[in-house]
């Protein structure tokens, strides 16, 4: 695989930290719901330097740009579809900008959510749009100095297929990863064995591939572990919500502290994740706490569901796995 400063990182680091939660640390700086994040680069974009800012002293390597709805689709419902291209390349400059003056090495991957629109056959957009829409995106995010697309939160095979094949297009090294919120798979039915495969074809394949999202830190170890099971030899990213979200009046709290996600960045390393981080909840103080706790690693043996519900609590979602039959999930080896 040519040499890229994702892949650079890697092999100088065992373990990676990747950033926290854009969207809830952006509505605790006063955006409002229904309001499009990616307008935030060009309104306020001292507020996205900050939010980077934050997690690089906190600890992180990997800054996602703030792009996940930055496709022409996601904007068209903000009226902004025309300005795919310069609100892109916004969010990766801002990123760029406080990633060239860390004390270290940082990657600007480049955030790219799903469309919000289904592929034929179960909806109206085609593949060849669906490459169009990303290649659009990436250009953006490729213009202001990401190192490397970073698709995310993604259900579909073919959506990814689709912005795989964009990234290879615009010249990106890429990474995927799912979010397996439907009782162990995506929502269209992908399985976490199964997504290590879904772009491995195209280009040079993905650096790294892994999940993110979903409905629990318990949960996202599970679909890890399940992960490194099927393809031990795979670069793993774990990206989880901080524990679980919580109504209380009109407002979503999450459940995990600090000290919770610092055990699951423990587990998640002995489950065979290389690149650990937070998602939806995982504030700058949450992240710290990771980061030490990835400093301070002493490799422990592989965890079980059992411990990992021990330790993080309870699973919300059923896995495929855990629905096996008996005789079935006593041939799997745990190692």
């Amino acid at each position: 695989m040519s040499a890229n400063p994702l892949s650079d990182l890697l092999a100088e680091k065992t373990i990676l930290v990747a950033d926290g939660a854009t969207g809830t640390s952006l509505f605790a700086m006063g955006l409002e719901a229904g309001e499009a994040p990616e307008l935030w680069n060009e309104a306020k974009p001292e507020n996205i330097t900050k939010l980077h800012q934050d997690f690089v002293d906190a600890g992180a390597d990997i800054i996602l740009t703030n792009s996940f709805g930055g496709t022409r689709q996601r904007l068209k419902l903000h009226h902004a579809q025309e300005r795919v291209h310069e609100l892109n390349q916004k969010a990766a400059a801002i990123a760029r900008a406080v990633a060239d003056k860390a004390p270290r090495k940082v990657i600007v991957a480049g955030s790219v959510g799903p469309t919000g629109e289904l592929l034929i056959p179960l909806g109206a957009m085609s593949y060849e749009d669906a490459v169009a829409a990303f290649v659009e995106q990436m250009e953006g995010l490729k213009a202001g100095g990401a190192d490397v697309a970073w698709i995310e939160t993604m259900s579909s095979p073919d959506e990814i297929r689709a912005a795989a094949e964009a990234a290879v297009k615009v010249g990106m090294p890429y990474v995927y990863t799912g979010s397996f919120d439907t009782a162990g798979k995506t929502m269209m039915g992908l399985a976490p064995k199964d997504i290590l495969g879904v772009a491995s074809d195209i280009g040079e394949g993905p650096i790294a591939v892994g999940a993110n999202c979903g409905v629990g830190a318990s949960d996202i170890l599970a679909t890890l572990l399940s992960m490194s099971e099927a393809s031990p030899e795979a670069t793993i990213v774990v990206k989880g919500n901080c524990g679980i979200p919580e109504f209380r009046g009109e407002k979503i709290y999450y459940s995990g502290t600090p000290p919770l996600m610092a055990e699951y960045a423990h587990l998640a390393i002995d489950a065979g994740a290389r690149i650990i981080g937070g998602c939806c909840g995982t504030s700058c103080e949450h992240l710290a706490a990771i980061r030490e706790a990835v400093d301070a690693h002493v490799a422990g043996p592989r965890p079980t569901l059992d411990a990992i519900v021990e330790k993080i609590g309870p699973l919300r979602n059923k896995t495929s796995e855990q629905q096996a039959p008996p005789r079935e999930r006593r041939g799997r080896t745990r190692s």
